[in-house]
């Protein structure tokens, strides 16, 4: 089975590093786009498990044990860039989504992996 084909958002330059976008996808799906500092990009749900509100876009960015994070800007749980996996609350996942960077465009898809423990 093949997967759709990734979606151009925008203009990789036009993401500040250290901070994520939200951009809907066709199938009304809201992902959170993340540009951390070394310029490596991720995409996860922008929906938050625990309240339902599409807000994981304004999160803060950071790292827990190495390992990028986003810190909801609610109720301050802290998700995995990589997995889409809680930090702080086992039952709850982002799902994650491939992205990449093609002739200076950045393009979000399909789900990619499954999430740990998902």
């Amino acid at each position: 089975m093949t997967s759709p084909p990734l979606q151009a958002i925008c203009a990789f330059d036009r993401l500040v590093p250290g901070r994520g976008v939200a951009a809907l996808l066709p199938g009304g799906e809201q992902v959170a786009v993340f540009r951390l500092p070394d310029d490596s990009l991720y995409a996860v749900a922008n929906r938050d498990p625990f309240t339902g509100a599409n807000v994981i876009s304004r999160g803060l960015v950071g790292d827990r044990g190495g390992d990028p994070v986003v810190v909801s800007p609610l109720l301050k749980q802290a998700f995995s860039l990589k997995t889409g996996a809680c930090l702080d609350d086992e039952s709850a996942a982002l799902e994650v989504y491939a992205v990449e960077v093609a002739d200076g465009a950045i393009r979000v898809g399909a789900l990619a992996e499954a999430k740990a423990g998902a």
